[in-house]
């Protein structure tokens, strides 16, 4: 039996998301396999939660805990937070500095594909095709002029580091740039402004599902808001359709570029990356690291759709870093 730690929380707006992604976990894992552990990681404090609701802390050190006098250590480590410190590459060099297994990929990957300016940049020269796009840090001078005469309107204001949409903004006229661009600093210093891109959204996962680098099937996102924002996401203000009403040769085309940066990347794990197939050819917008483990995620979705169980899903991952 391995001990597992699943971490969940995170330093983020996303820490919600991330808690119910980890009870998920937590509860679909495989018990005849593995021991679960819930670990809260919070800026304040990192804790195992047990069923009861009381708190244990975790020391640092050795990423171990002390319950009713015994020091409890785990054999690998299920990383369900989204955001700052696990989607982020920080989690996954501490692991590695502890030499402890966890299931995400590592830590330059994490670190790259959070950033969305960087990973863009790095597909391009691949034939990896984006959105036109213009870069502002705080600090900069605002041009909104300028802006506009390079992506155009309608356009997207984006914090270059963030999830779960947050501090995203579609932006149809002049007057609502600045705004747009003071709601994303709240997110991060750092922003991606890009042209809008007129087609149909998909979502779609790739894994290593034992040993094989797996495309799950292709999720079509039709939002009753402006665009697959936070409301769209979790609180079913949107139809996601597995699989995609697209064309086969259009979803070979969508599974051969997901397929490509992964294997570009040299990514390991978890990953869902999306697109707007705009004449039917794929524009990559982003790729999640750890990507949303709840019920009404996609991730969850394309496995059933696939024929993957939860059960399944995560046991294979635990399996995989395992075995490293």
């Amino acid at each position: 039996m391995k001990n597992i730690a699943i971490i969940m929380g995170g330093y983020s707006s996303e820490f919600e998301i991330s808690l119910k992604s980890g009870n998920v976990v937590y509860q679909n894992l495989d018990a005849t396999k593995f021991k679960g552990y819930r670990i809260h990681i919070f800026k304040e404090r990192w804790v195992y939660v047990d069923d009861l609701g009381f708190e244990f802390p975790i020391d640092k050190n050795y990423f171990s805990v002390v319950v009713k006098h015994e020091t409890i250590t785990f054999d690998a480590v299920f990383n369900a937070i989204h955001g700052t410190p696990g989607e982020d590459g920080l989690m996954q060099a501490y692991f590695e500095l502890l030499n402890i297994p966890q299931t995400s990929c590592d830590y330059y990957q994490a670190a790259l594909t959070f950033n969305k300016r960087d990973l863009l940049s790095v597909l391009k020269p691949y034939g990896i095709k984006s959105a036109t796009s213009f870069y502002l840090n705080q600090g900069d001078e605002i041009n909104e002029e300028h802006i506009i005469e390079k992506v155009g309107l309608p356009c997207f204001v984006k914090p270059n580091k963030s999830g779960s949409s947050f501090g995203i903004s579609k932006v149809k006229t002049q007057d609502e740039l600045l705004i747009a661009i003071v709601n994303a600093y709240k997110e991060d210093d750092e922003i991606i402004i890009e042209s809008f891109l007129d087609g149909t959204e998909v979502s779609v996962g790739v894994i290593n599902y034992k040993g094989t680098v797996t495309v799950l099937p292709i999720t079509e996102i039709v939002s009753e808001n402006d665009f697959f924002d936070y409301e769209a996401k979790y609180l079913g203000k949107s139809q996601e359709i597995t699989p995609a009403r697209i064309s086969d040769e259009v979803a070979q085309k969508v599974r051969t570029v997901a397929k490509k940066a992964y294997e570009i990347l040299k990514m390991t794990g978890f990953s869902r990356s999306e697109f707007i197939l705009v004449n039917d050819e794929p524009f990559m917008l982003e790729m999640n690291t750890i990507p949303g483990l709840t019920t009404e995620s996609l991730i969850p979705q394309q496995a059933r759709e696939a024929g993957i169980s939860l059960e399944e899903l995560f046991t294979n991952a635990i399996e995989l870093a395992l075995n490293k």
